[in-house]
């Protein structure tokens, strides 16, 4: 029996270590140590989770074109929060630094794993129906943000309506859009375009405008026009 175990346990780990040479499966350039740092340093945690202490993993599938750049991805398995699409930009930008082997069918997904977790905001002290009810609130804050820039975006195509702009400002202030927001908000675009993403930044830029501040708007002009 022991023999068996032991038998068992060889061929396991024989069956990983062939796993691991494969060669018929795309590889990051810089190795699995290389994708991993760079998922660390790139991942900018986004607001809303952090401050309501919202950890998990989100897998993200992708294709790839015979050149590694990503032509296709998706959230696999998610939390239907603003974690799912900080996760799929932060593969987006894993594009191009992908070796396909000729043999590949790049009609196949892949599947990337991107962990979220804090250290060092006190999430121990959140019950899980703290974030359960988080999770829930966060869909109910999304509608009340497009109500905020779709008046934004509109406002100059009819006649003011004060009551309605005074309702539309005590709702930025419930939601804590202020000026504290708007600066982690361009400082966050700011990292991004550091980081080569002009298309998440300008969203992020566009964002502070749509809320009904001019801050970002230079910043859009010099980064995001076509």
């Amino acid at each position: 029996m022991i023999f068996k175990s032991l038998l068992l346990a060889l061929l396991s780990a024989l069956l990983s270590f062939i796993a691991g040479r494969r060669t018929d499966v795309p590889t990051y350039k810089g190795g699995q140590d290389g994708l991993n740092s760079f998922i660390f340093r790139t991942i900018i945690y986004p607001e809303y989770s952090k401050y309501n202490c919202l950890q998990g993993t989100v897998n993200v599938s992708f294709r790839l074109n015979r050149r590694g750049r990503i032509v296709q991805s998706q959230i696999e398995r998610g939390l239907g929060i603003d974690l799912d699409d900080e996760a799929l930009r932060v593969v987006r930008l894993t594009s191009g630094k992908w070796t396909v082997p000729t043999e590949f069918d790049t009609t196949q997904f892949l599947t990337i794993p991107i962990n979220f977790s804090l250290k060092e905001y006190n999430c121990e002290s959140k019950s899980r129906e703290e974030i359960r009810e988080a999770i829930s609130a966060y869909k109910a804050r999304e509608d009340l943000t497009k109500a905020i820039i779709n008046y934004y975006q509109h406002r100059d195509e009819s006649s003011v309506n004060f009551k309605r702009e005074s309702e539309i400002l005590a709702l930025k202030t419930q939601m804590g859009y202020d000026d504290r927001f708007i600066d982690r908000t361009i400082r966050q675009a700011n990292q991004k375009l550091r980081q080569g993403d002009k298309e998440s930044a300008c969203e992020d830029y566009n964002l502070v405008k749509n809320l009904g501040s001019d801050r970002a708007d230079k910043l859009i002009t010099d980064n995001c026009k076509k």
